[in-house]
């Protein structure tokens, strides 16, 4: 996603273009790795150590290198300052400086700092700002504005919000009593607990016994339960019960249970008369808990695809000592071309971009390419003052 930060530029004179001059274009990335610049063309960024030492002398180093031009009354100097305001932490100021240039109606921004403004304010989850904002958005460049996404650190912990798993395996039988018990401390521990029966190969009546204990435990404890995969555990049990015959209560009671989680109403009706008529006492109520099964499964699905994920930048990134920034050298060891997902990177302060400039400025000469996408346009600015566009290739996300 290609975006101008400076507006438009001002019409270029035919007289005075060279004849021999060819006509402007874009640059295109070679879509092999590019060939690193011969050391006389070397930025001096390369040079600097961020590993160690002063950091406000590596700050004021920096400060030094950056050049941006000011161009369209100002807005260079207003892109650069908003960017290095926010890698600081400083979110009110930035929000500020955009605010007042983009406030201004004879402004002459281009698109690049209304997409700062607006992943700002998703980044700091101010939706109703955002919803003011997209209209004259849209009615400036007349085209769709980007949704709203909320990339604040709130949401990101409440994606993160998943239940821990415990797999039962093996044979439910008496045995399984300490695990049990640390079923219990887990759930009360975490708030939430989900619990895959798929594994069962065989089951006894104390097993049983210990399973419903321990779900009505948490229930009591008010522990949000979620039991997966429990179809065929409920065959194999059923095949332990016969109506008339008043023996196995507890499982019994534990498939009215796990019925509960199936969403099998109609064979938890006729079973609970079944009990009913084998014990002479009436049957569990029903309690339709498949919609929390459905919430379970997907936030496991969700989480198997987070783990089959690559590489990624999340997050903020701070400081010389970064450890992601530093894996990224042994991820790219492996391979020519890496592609890090920074689609949940907030942001990234200044000593960290100097370091990562740095890495990728060693990769580069290595012949390898290194791919920055779904990256924010908070943190995308940033990246261009301190030149890690010129070392990778850096894409904003939507």
């Amino acid at each position: 996603m290609a975006l101008s930060f400076f507006g438009k530029k001002p019409p270029v004179d035919p007289a005075r273009v060279s004849p021999q001059a060819a006509p402007a274009s874009a640059p295109v990335r070679p879509s092999t790795p590019p060939s690193p610049p011969p050391p006389s063309q070397r930025t001096e960024l390369s040079t600097l150590d961020f590993s160690g030492g002063d950091v406000n002398r590596a700050l004021a180093q920096c400060a030094g290198l950056v050049e941006v031009q000011e161009v369209g009354a100002g807005i260079g100097a207003v892109f650069e300052e908003a960017a290095v305001l926010y890698a600081n932490g400083n979110v009110l100021e930035a929000e500020r400086v955009l605010d007042g240039v983009l406030g201004d109606s004879a402004n002459t921004a281009g698109e690049g700092l209304w997409m700062m403004l607006l992943d700002l304010y998703r980044l700091t989850g101010q939706r109703e700002r955002f919803e003011s904002r997209v209209l004259d958005y849209a009615t400036r460049f007349e085209r769709s504005p980007p949704p709203w996404e909320d990339l604040s650190a709130q949401s990101e912990r409440r994606k993160a919000d998943v239940a821990p798993l415990v797999n039962l395996s093996g044979n439910l039988s008496g045995q399984a009593e300490p695990q049990f018990q640390q079923i219990c401390v887990i759930g009360r521990k975490s708030g939430g607990i989900r619990i895959d029966v798929g594994r069962l190969r065989s089951a006894d009546e104390t097993g049983c016994t210990l399973l419903r204990k321990a779900l009505t435990q948490l229930a009591a404890d008010r522990v949000k339960v979620a039991i997966l995969n429990p179809a065929q555990l409920v065959n194999m049990l059923d095949g332990l019960i016969a109506p008339g015959r008043a023996e196995g209560r507890d499982i019994w009671l534990l498939v009215l249970e796990l019925l509960q989680y199936t969403g099998e109403h109609e064979r938890f009706e006729n079973l609970a008369v079944d009990y009913a008529v084998t014990f002479e006492e009436s049957p569990p109520s029903w309690e339709f808990k498949a919609q929390q099964q459905a919430a379970a499964a997907q936030a496991a699905l969700e989480g198997a695809a987070r783990a089959d994920e690559g590489f990624r930048f999340e997050g903020e990134l701070t400081g010389a000592s970064n450890e992601t920034i530093r894996k990224l050298a042994a991820v790219a060891s492996q391979c020519q071309v890496v592609t890090v997902d920074c689609g949940r990177l907030r942001r990234i302060d200044f000593v960290g971009a100097g370091t990562l400039f740095n890495v990728l400025a060693t990769l580069q000469t290595q012949g390898k390419l290194v791919i920055l996408q779904n990256v924010n346009a908070m943190v995308g600015a940033l990246l261009r003052v301190m030149s890690v566009d010129q070392v990778a290739q850096v894409t904003l996300r939507p």
